[in-house]
């Protein structure tokens, strides 16, 4: 599809698991998967797309766990989007119809939202790497210090590897941050400190949903336990209204 001025357009469908024409995963649902009562599976809540957006890299297949879910895309291609269900996948790029030549390969957690995943960088530059980008589905965080005793921090949820949030002092606050609508372990550690959590929280984060994290109260609240250091979370904007009716 061509928008107006030329810019090239991707489609909007959302084909099951196997449906796509290169898709070589197992086209048969889990009683999880399918609707009540129903032996179609629901609406997918996480799909995937790729765009092949590296200039120096030959066309490529993708696979998703092993199994082959994009063959042959070219560069400035984009896929549509494919069904999964939430998870832990390990996602492998390599050059088409060569998978002993892998460009890529790493974990990514999909939770219940749409994603691009698109290639960029050079393969000469060793610069060649994928760019996650969530598209629909996802919730807006954001988070604000107010904790005088407290140093900066690290916000990381589910235990990941990189933190969410980085380096917030008080009195500071962030831009909001889009992630997945899922149940998450937000654990705060002190900046570049990894191996240190300060303190844990479990929230359920609704997708289309705007929240803030508030930071307060004393790492060290003395005799004042009713002071000590908490997370109260927010509702922000039209929400907020919504959930008070």
């Amino acid at each position: 599809m061509t928008a107006a001025g030329g810019l090239a357009m991707s489609s909007g469908t959302v084909f099951a698991r196997g449906e796509h024409d290169d898709d070589e995963r197992d086209d048969k649902y889990n009683d999880e998967d399918e609707a009540p009562g129903e032996h179609e599976p629901a609406a997918p809540m996480t799909a995937l797309r790729v765009a092949h957006f590296s200039p120096d890299a030959p066309n490529v297949d993708v696979y998703v766990d092993g199994d082959r879910v994009i063959a042959d895309l070219a560069y400035d291609s984009i896929t549509p989007y494919l069904e999964l269900t939430p998870g832990t996948y390990t996602v492998t790029i390599t050059a088409a119809g060569d998978p002993d030549t892998v460009a890529f390969e790493g974990d990514l957690w999909l939770g219940r939202a749409f994603y691009t995943v698109a290639a960029i960088g050079e393969l000469g530059a060793g610069t060649f790497r994928p760019h996650v980008l969530i598209d629909d589905g996802s919730v807006l965080l954001r988070a604000v210090h107010a904790a005088p005793d407290a140093p900066a921090v690290d916000i990381y949820a589910n235990d990941g590897d990189n933190p969410i949030i980085e380096d917030v002092a008080f009195g500071q606050s962030t831009n909001y941050v889009a992630i997945p609508a899922a149940a998450y372990t937000l654990d705060i550690r002190p900046a570049g400190d990894p191996e240190t959590t300060v303190a844990s929280f479990d929230v359920e984060l609704e997708r289309g949903v705007a929240y803030t994290g508030f930071a307060i109260g004393y790492l060290e609240p003395g005799d004042r336990e009713d002071r000590a250091f908490t997370l109260r979370a927010t509702v922000d904007g039209p929400m907020a209204t919504h959930q008070a009716d």
